[in-house]
């Protein structure tokens, strides 16, 4: 039986209980990675094309860090570059769903939003199962998205209310915030993953 929102995210601070520590720093290393990237994009152009090829297999590292956290496996800090041993899928995956998002954002912004929530699960499934290739990951997490958007969308919206008070502590609740979204995602994705196979 599938899984409402508050259960999935009560369920995800018990996966985090004694662990915040490590996921806060190996957030933060992440984030500070992807932010570095970005902020050098502005003086040095060519560091966007670097962030392209960076930023797919940290998506998966970050995936595979989640997930072994939300089912109470061991979680290491250095799974977050577990996506460079995936480096072609990870990359054209990355590259797929950053195209395929903008190309329906271009048609109006709420088909880009439903396309971006219809491929949320793409990272999570290469992380799963590394043989898979990236254009049946995008398939498979839309599929496994049908019937599911909307909810996924009222999570995503909970956790913006979050990220409005987190504003209020100057920024410094975001390190709590970050692991929580994503863990609480992981577990997202392994409910619908077993309401669509059981």
């Amino acid at each position: 039986m599938k899984k409402d929102n508050t259960e999935l995210m009560k369920l995800a601070k018990e996966s985090l209980n004694g662990k915040w520590g490590l996921a806060i720093g190996t957030f933060l290393v992440y984030e500070l990675v992807i932010g570095g990237f970005q902020q050098a994009s502005e003086n040095y152009p060519y560091t966007s094309l670097i962030l392209l090829f960076v930023a797919g297999p940290l998506a998966v590292g970050i995936s595979v860090f989640s997930l072994n956290i939300s089912r109470n496996n061991e979680a290491r800090f250095e799974q977050i570059f577990g996506g460079f041993y995936n480096l072609k899928t990870s990359i054209i995956a990355y590259l797929l769903v950053v195209l395929f998002t903008v190309l329906w954002t271009l048609l109006l912004i709420i088909p880009g939003i439903i396309a971006a929530i219809s491929y949320a699960m793409t990272f999570y499934i290469i992380a799963d199962n590394p043989n898979v290739e990236a254009m049946d990951a995008i398939d498979k997490s839309k599929k496994m998205m049908d019937g599911y958007k909307l909810k996924y969308f009222y999570m995503g919206l909970r956790f913006f209310g979050l990220a409005l008070l987190c504003i209020l502590t100057l920024g410094i609740g975001f390190l709590w915030l970050i692991p929580y979204a994503h863990v609480t995602f992981a577990k997202f994705y392994d409910d619908i993953k077993e309401n669509e196979f059981s």
